[in-house]
Order: structure tokens, then sequence, then C-alpha cells
């Protein structure tokens, strides 16, 4: 869960970073209304910086600002320009730019968005400030017009005033029409892959419009309840995205040229009430006294019609899940090792999301029922653990979900290291279903340590294949048949095998403990109060008092990260070149979402991190991080702050060299 909560974050900051990529110090102008005004309310996704000049100065003074000076990262900054530039070539090419051409016209506000003007149509455009620019703007609309050329593109003159080129189909035979719209006028910049897309929004230049998405109830609530929160001396970025709105125009417009197995999240999201949320946004901004970045998100998810807002029915169907309530502290539980990379709390209704999952779980296997029938025979199968999964478990269990990362050294695809522990109400009747459940579980394995009994997945990587006998005189019915609840099971456990191959589980410390590999459990189990953990350190009380600002009363969620050693795994897996191999579960995500769907393939890693410096050389630059979030009637309000780095040297990490157990 740390990363995942830290989605919203990362995207913002990475919007950020690409922003400052791309910027040059220019002064803020205002050639036209506010582009939030002038994009219309079918925007599904937008990015703006109205002051480039003051937003460009604050980062640059910043810790991540020095870290891109810094000599020995110019290697790998100009290979990355490089990368940028092709990566440019194959998106924004098909407009006819690079990214590098947008470094030298903004004079003032700079805005990019992806809009729906039809169902299921997705249209890119930019929106660029020029002023005190135009003789740049000039030479970069000559030399887009020739590499539009080069690329038989034929000009002709649309309305308004704007240039439209049409291309011919792309090499790969997709009988799809290729457009560049181009308009420029004194201090105005639009570029889109839409002639009507960018005549409409010339059109609405100086006044705006009035179904703009300015005018969407869950922009107006992220403006509403973010807005507020930036100094007037800040230039902050700005963001928004309606993100199933946007994932099914993009599917729509972008389907894949083969088959994807496997199912289709964006629809079972739709289908599942998940659309309740209904946008999310924020801003973002650097150098904030003695922050280095800071950030405030509102996920808008208002509750439907008629219905409480903290109510258990707020949602529908599978997105009454989404329920977590605020507590008044959430702070490290005792047994939190002093040295871990990230640590964060959530309050989740669990019972609630047990209760809630059924549809969720049968949609995505595909078959309706499933759930119903796993549940049932893991209680009612005499080869099973016969256990009560709802009342032996989930009703001993309480609302408060740890999540703790890590990693061992030396760094390798499998070094990253994750511990869940979910509050248990009855600890006691916990361990005995868990006792009871693994015991029947010829994959799991029972390891005694340090008091503790830990139930540990066998590693069956390197098995020898079992002698198959068929039995003469007819079939056996098999735990394969897909009417038998074994199946169900057993299809579950394979997505439970290949998420977290070495997962080791025990009950300590009045939490239900759930570890990837054994070696973190154990240093988990070691910690006592006595030595002090994460909550007595000093980075981590100087992140807390930053967040009690943030959050004076009640929050849902609180985390806590070292920023170098969160970073430094993936660090070296990027020099490396095995990222897409990492089996992290983040790592495993991510090869999921983009690789190409077939079973055991694995993507190319977009980024040569090959010219990256030693780790050690630019560990300085990174501090520590804070992120908070407050459930509200509108949805869940998310803040977060990144402190330089303290003078104070950071605990001596205990992880182990060489990983003990697995």
């Amino acid at each position: 869960m740390t990363k995942e909560m830290s989605i919203v974050k990362g995207f913002t900051l990475a919007a950020a970073l690409a922003l400052v990529v791309l910027l040059p110090t220019a002064a803020t102008a205002g050639a036209f209304a506010p582009s939030e005004t002038i994009f219309p309310a079918t925007t599904r996704g937008w990015i703006s910086v109205v002051d480039p000049q003051v937003f460009q100065e604050s980062f640059d003074r910043t810790q991540y600002g020095q870290l891109l000076k810094d000599p020995t990262m110019k290697p790998f900054m100009d290979s990355f320009r490089a990368q940028l530039r092709s990566a440019g070539k194959q998106r924004l090419g098909k407009l006819g730019l690079t990214l590098e051409d947008l470094e030298k016209v903004p004079g003032g506000e700079i805005a990019m968005a992806a809009l729906e003007p039809q169902p299921g149509v997705l249209a890119s455009i930019l929106l660029v400030d020029t002023t005190g620019h135009e003789a740049e703007t000039k030479a970069l609309l000559d030399q887009v017009e020739k590499r539009l050329i080069e690329q038989k593109a034929t000009k002709t003159a649309g309305a308004a005033g704007v240039s439209v080129f049409q291309l011919p189909p792309e090499q790969n035979g997709v009988a799809k029409q290729r457009q560049v719209a181009i308009f420029s006028s004194a201090g105005a910049l639009v570029v889109g892959d839409s002639p009507a897309v960018v005549s409409q929004v010339v059109a609405t230049l100086k006044q705006g419009r009035k179904d703009s998405l300015a005018s969407v109830a869950a922009y107006q609530a992220v403006v509403a309840r973010c807005g507020k929160e930036v100094p007037s001396s800040a230039a902050p970025l700005r963001w928004f995205v309606d993100p199933l709105g946007y994932a099914k125009v993009y599917q729509a417009a972008n389907p894949p040229r083969e088959k994807r197995k496997g199912p289709d999240y964006v629809a079972i999201l739709g289908r599942q009430g998940f659309d309740a949320v209904k946008g999310a946004g924020g801003v973002v901004f650097f150098d904030n006294g003695t922050r280095e970045a800071q950030h405030h998100t509102l996920v808008y998810a208002p509750p439907v019609a008629g219905r409480q807002p903290f109510a258990v029915d707020r949602f529908d169907l599978a997105a009454r899940m989404l329920r977590f309530p605020n507590a008044d502290r959430i702070d490290p539980p005792q047994w939190v090792p002093r040295d871990v990379s990230s640590w964060v709390t959530a309050q989740w209704d669990l019972a609630n999301a047990f209760a809630s999952a059924e549809p969720l779980v049968d949609d995505i296997v595909g078959e309706k029922g499933v759930f119903d029938d796993v549940i049932a025979s893991l209680k009612e199968d005499p080869d099973g653990p016969q256990i009560d999964v709802e009342q032996d478990l989930v009703a001993c269990l309480g609302t408060r979900v740890v999540v703790l990362g890590d990693y061992a050294t030396p760094i390798t695809i499998d070094s990253e290291r994750l511990v869940i522990a979910i509050e248990a109400k009855d600890a006691d009747k916990v361990a005995a279903t868990v006792a009871k459940s693994m015991s029947t579980d010829p994959d799991m394995q029972k390891v005694e340590s340090n008091g503790h009994v830990i139930w540990e997945m066998i590693d069956r990587s390197a098995a020898i294949p079992m002698l198959e006998i068929e039995t003469p005189g007819g079939a056996i019915a098999h735990a394969d048949d897909e009417s038998d609840p074994h199946h169900h099971r057993k299809r579950l456990r394979e997505k439970e095998e290949k998420l977290l191959p070495h997962s080791a589980v025990t009950v300590a410390h009045g939490h239900l403990l759930i570890a990837s590999h054994r070696d973190f459990l154990e240093r988990v189990l070691a910690t006592s109060a006595g030595e002090g953990g994460l909550a007595a350190a000093a980075d981590y009380l100087v992140v807390t008092g930053e967040m009690k600002k943030l959050f004076p009363a009640t929050s849902a969620l609180r985390s806590f990260g070292r920023a170098d050693e969160s970073v430094r795994p993936a660090y070296e897996m990027l020099r490396k070149g095995e990222m897409p191999k990492s089996k992290s579960v983040m790592g495993q995500l991510l090869n999921a979402a983009l690789g190409d769907g077939k079973e055991g393939s694995v993507r190319a890693q977009k980024i040569d991190g090959s010219t990256l410096p030693d780790f050690e050389l630019i560990r300085k630059y990174f501090g520590t991080v804070g992120l908070g979030m407050e459930s509200v009637p509108e949805g869940w309000y998310l803040a977060g702050v990144a402190l330089p780095r303290s003078q104070t040297e950071p605990e001596v990490a205990r992880r182990p060299a060489t990983p003990v157990g697995r």
C-alpha cells in the first residue's frame, strides 16, 4: 500500500519534473483566459503552470534541482534528454513537435489537455502563452512545418486561421486519419490533433466558455479544497484528471493490435461502482520554507444521491470497499523497526470491504459465484481447512492496516521487502484460524522463529515434476474441473503465488502479519519496544511534526519514507537495465500494466539507466517524505511534504547483507 497510496503523489511530482525540463525562465503574461476556462467540460486530463519562471526558480532551489545539476548526473541527463527526443518523435512527433521544441517559446501559462470531443474519441491539445517570444515561436513553426512536409503531409487552411496538415497513415498499416492543427497569434500557440477542437479553443481564447473544465463540479471541488493551500508567493503546478473517463476514452482510441488476455479492469471498475470517483486533482509547488516540495490533492467521490457521506452504502456494489474511517491519532506501532525504508498506516473498514468484495472477485475471475464458492469450500470441504472466513477471521480483525517497506542487500530483482500487518481484535482466534488453514495447505511449511510460529510458502520453482498415471476404466474428477470449488481456489492461489511467491504469515504483536519474505518478517518480530522503534527516530519526528500542521485533527492515513532508501532498489535496477524483471509487487504490477499481456513476457525497459552514477554519490539529495489522508464528505483529501536531508546522519541500517530464509 505504501507505493499504491503514493501513486497520486508520484503522478504529480513526475508531471512537475517533466515540465521543469521543458519550461524556460520567462515572465507570466496572460495573452488568453485561464486554460481551465478555455478547455471544454469534456476534458479528461489537464495540467498547467501559470508562472513558469517562478516555478522553475523554486524548483532550482530545492535539492531535486541541485541533483539534476550535479556533474555526476550529466551523462545520464544528456542521455535522458536524447531519449525524450526519441520518445517525443514517437508521440509528439505526430504533432510535428519534440519536447525540446517547447523550451524557448513559453512566456506565460503552458497547459496540456486530453479531451473527449465525441464519445470514444481522444483529442490532445497544447496551449502556450508565447508573449515576448514571438520570434522563437515563428522559428519553431517553420521547423514544425518542415518536419511535417518531410513526413509527406499536405497543408490546407482551416477555419479561424488554423493550419491543417493531413498526414498519410502510419507505416504499420493502421488506417487511422492523422492530422495536425496549428494556430498562432500574438501571444498564443495552439497545437492539437483535431482541427475542430483547435478551432473551438481558438474561438474561446479571450473570453473562455461557459461549459468549460472550470464549470465541472469535480474540478470546482478540487479548487475549493486545494487552492486555498497555496501560498501567495508560490507558483504551483495544477492538475486534474477524470480517472475512469480518461481510461475509457484512451482505451477506445488506442485499441491493442493484438487482443490482450486477462480481465478488462477499466470495464470492471465501471461496472462495480468505482465510477463514483468523478475526478482527482490538486496542486504541487516547491521550496515552501523548510519544505522541498508540497502537494495537496482531492479525490472527488461524493456519495450517491440520497445517501450520507460516511455511510456504509455511500457507493454501490464493490466500490463500497472504499471506506476509510478517520482516527484521532495514527502512529507507528512500537514493533516497527527504526530503520525501515517506509511506513504507512491506514484506517480501513475491512468487514465492509469483505462484504463488498463478492461482485468484484467474480467479475475479475469472469465467473459468477466464484467468491461464494471459495468461501463455502473453505468452510465445508472435508479436504479443506474447514474455517468460516467471515466469522473466524474477518470478524476478528480491526480497522488498522500497517504496511512496511524495505530491501535486502546486495540489491537484486528480488531485494524489495514488504510486510502487511492487520490489527487483530481477537489475536488468539486469528492465530488459531491461520494455523488451521495453513496446516492443511501443502504449499505452506511451519517454521519456528524467536518463539513465534511462521507459515512460509514453499519455493517450488525447482520442484521435480510429479508422475501422472492414467486410471483404467474411466476418468477421475479432477480438481481443475472448472465447476469444482477446488478449481476456483486454485485460480485465486495462483494469482497470490505470482504476486508474493515467498510469502510468510504469522500472528504477533496483536496483528496478523503477512510478509513478502521471511527475513523481513523476522526483523519485525525481533524488534522490541525497549530498542526504540521508528516512532523514536529523529527524522520521523521531524516529518510527523510537519504532517500535524497539515492534519491537526483527524486523518485516515499517515505515512513516512526515507526517500534515499525507498528509491535505491529501483535506481539500481534501472542502472542494470533489470527494472522490468523486478519481483517486487510494484514491479510485477508495472510489468502487467505496461507489458504485452502474454504469459511470462517481460516488457522492455523504457529508460536507459546505464549512465547513472553510483547511488552513494547522489544520496545526499534525497531527504524524507510524509503523506496524510483525511476522509471528507466529498471524498478524500491528501497532502504531503518532502523535506531536505537532515544534517544528522541517518540510522545505521540493520538489513541483512545476505537475506535470512527467503
